[in-house]
């Protein structure tokens, strides 16, 4: 048994796993994460952080990292036959937020920069570190873990699988795992060419067989190979690396794109099986579900990481809160995870599921799509991608940026507001505002952990019973009225009133959790 029981026990330290337990960590959690793998280079199998991944980690301190490590906006070639189309993938019309593009960056650079972060605050993965079974007690959860140095009996208040497809956390907590598996695949590959394509472009293109992209953000080599086809094996680990894939497979596929170039080198390549999955549930008493664990869909659109880290920052500050609350508090905090959540999960998988289909089905209509009909359309598939407030609608829903949590049990007060943004249940909008004088972008201001007590120019002040660490209140001159808003450690508005008051501030579930809090001493 581990002398001092963390709060939360995290179990996978992919990027859903270390996101979680970084928003632990900076809301006032003792947090411990153990990964099963070694540690050791593996393949990315994300290449892309969308916009609103970018905004709940900005209050970690990890987005100018991020952001030094991958391409922003990068450019595209969309290749339909004969035809050719340009897009470019940042400056979109996306005014509400200061992330108005995609950035690329590999899943394993995400990783290390989150670890980083994390190694900063004390808290370091335990590699080589597998969870065997993990049972539910009176008082939190017990974890068997084993590794190099034997078996060990671990305690924690709750514990967070983040343990992917073939999760241990689900199996022992008894949570469905409805779904199917999808009779295509994904190829992978880091490639050397012996006639390379415009480099600082990324290419897709439609083939008969599949859609291939071709990126110079190659790990072991220039350039990235993905591209998708008919499944050739059956029984494994969906989602995860499953044996090379043959040279000549990669020449056939990457001749078929016709892109004019060979391969001159193969530094490594995979096959990766898919299935589409949701968890029937995301709890069991103390026993969590974040990310893969919690469902699983085709890498169309590129959600895997990107609803994983989201998921990861919703649970992580509910879980430092609730940790030291009130029972009823802390359930309200708890059940509102899943509720907000899996019903985001069901869309994402309802949108991959349909641009996968059309993606790499290798017959019928989405064939028929590929073959003719995109060619013959892509002069107005071109006008379209050229209309920058197109694209960023579809940047938007990709990004989750429009996703409300309007019917939540943590969304109180008055729904009723001239201003789309910050009614309860919404994600605030950036915007210009005035503080003590000063202009600023209110996500910059906003980029600390903890809750923000946003009042009007005119409303009384507000003193919070709260740890001032994890709790501020800020007056926006630029607002007029005598209002007030809660915003939550992710973004979305938790509680708003035309008149501030408050006793009914305080009774919102997050500042009422943090003013039951024990002292550090106590708890």
């Amino acid at each position: 048994m581990t002398p001092e029981r963390p709060d939360v026990l995290v179990v996978g330290a992919g990027p859903t796993g270390l996101s979680l337990a970084l928003a632990a960590c900076d809301h006032g959690a003792r947090v411990r994460v153990v990964e099963r793998r070694e540690r050791s280079w593996r393949p990315s199998r994300a290449l892309i952080v969308h916009p609103r991944t970018l905004e709940v980690l900005r209050p970690h301190g990890v987005c100018d990292e991020l952001a030094a490590s991958g391409t922003p906006a990068p450019s595209v070639r969309v290749h339909l036959g004969a035809r050719e189309i340009a897009v470019r993938l940042g400056g979109f019309a996306l005014e509400d937020t200061a992330f108005a593009h995609l950035l690329f960056v590999p899943q394993a650079r995400v990783e290390a920069v989150l670890c980083q972060a994390l190694s900063q605050r004390g808290v370091e993965v335990e590699y080589a570190t597998a969870a065997d079974a993990v049972e539910a007690t009176a008082t939190g959860a017990l974890v068997y873990l084993e590794r190099a140095g034997g078996r060990e009996l671990a305690a924690s208040r709750f514990v967070a699988g983040c343990d992917g497809a073939t999760s241990t956390v689900r199996r022992c907590a008894g949570i469905g795992w409805p779904g199917g598996h999808y009779r295509e695949e994904v190829v992978l590959a880091d490639l050397e060419l012996d006639a390379e394509p415009t480099r600082g472009v990324a290419h897709a293109v439609a083939t008969p067989g599949g859609v291939v992209f071709l990126f110079a953000l190659g790990e072991r080599a220039t350039w990235r190979l993905l591209a998708t086809r008919s499944a050739t094996a059956s029984g494994q680990v969906p989602g995860q690396l499953a044996g090379t894939v043959p040279a000549a497979d990669l020449e056939a596929i990457l001749s078929a794109a016709g892109l004019g170039a060979g391969i001159a080198h193969v530094a490594w390549s995979a096959r990766v099986p898919l299935e589409h999955r949701l968890a029937t549930r995301y709890r069991e008493g103390p026993l969590f579900l974040a990310g893969d664990a919690a469902h699983l869909h085709s890498p169309a659109g590129g959600q895997g990481m990107n609803t994983g880290i989201q998921d990861a920052v919703n649970l992580g500050w509910k879980l430092a809160f609730a940790r030291c609350a009130e029972h009823g508090l802390g359930e309200v905090l708890l059940d509102s995870y899943g509720a907000e959540r899996r019903p985001v999960a069901r869309r994402v998988l309802a949108m991959t599921h349909g641009i996968f289909w059309a993606e790499a089905h290798p017959g019928g209509l989405p064939r028929l799509a590929r073959e003719v009909l995109a060619p013959l359309l892509a002069p107005g598939l071109s006008w379209v991608l050229g209309r920058r407030h197109l694209v960023a609608a579809g940047v938007r829903l990709l990004s989750q940026l429009d996703v409300a949590y309007r019917h939540s049990a943590l969304s109180l007060g008055e729904p009723g507001t001239p201003l789309p943004g910050r009614s309860p249940g919404e994600r605030l909008t950036d915007a210009s505002v005035e503080i003590g004088g000063k202009h600023r972008r209110l996500h910059e201001v906003l980029a600390h952990p903890g809750v923000h007590v946003l009042i009007e120019r005119d409303a009384p002040q507000i003193v919070l019973d709260a740890p001032a660490a994890l709790a501020r209140v800020l007056r926006i001159t630029s607002w007029p009225g005598r209002g007030a808003l809660v915003v939550r450690p992710d973004g979305y508005v938790g509680y708003r009133a035309a008149l501030a008051d408050a006793a009914a501030i305080a009774r919102w579930p997050g500042l009422a959790a943090l003013a039951t809090r024990p002292s550090a001493g106590e708890a």
